[in-house]
């Protein structure tokens, strides 16, 4: 599949979908890390949150799977993960989502080796 570029427009919409996503099914502790003058970053952003079970780990990836076609008819390029659904990675080129359960997320620790990165921490909806 060949590699879709974004507009810059383009790529704050899917940002903001794939947030809505994960707001939608109750995502915890959302994060949007700013690679974009980080050397070596293989994305410009990452976005992580993590759920706590198999199953929103997976309804937090149909849901942002659902918001992308729906609002951009942009499906991630490749996921990673679904299976046992303890880290599901989907890959979007310009952004990649980290799904994590509360557990893995602890142990790999992506903000801490993503230090350089520029965070924003996303509020939960009430």
């Amino acid at each position: 599949m060949a590699k879709k570029i974004l507009k810059k427009d383009d790529t704050e919409i899917l940002l903001d979908e794939i947030i809505n996503g994960m707001q939608e099914v109750k995502a915890h502790d959302i994060v949007v890390m700013d690679l974009r003058h980080v050397e070596n970053a293989m994305s410009d952003y990452f976005v992580i949150c993590h759920g706590t079970s198999t199953t929103q780990v997976e309804a937090i990836s149909r849901s942002i799977e659902k918001e992308t076609l729906k609002s951009l008819g942009y499906r991630a390029s490749h996921v990673e993960g679904e299976r046992n659904a303890q880290w599901i990675l989907m890959d979007y080129f310009d952004i990649i989502v980290h799904i994590f359960n509360d557990r893995m997320r602890d142990y790999y620790a992506l903000e801490e080796l993503w230090a350089d990165a520029a965070f924003k921490r996303i509020e939960d909806r009430a």
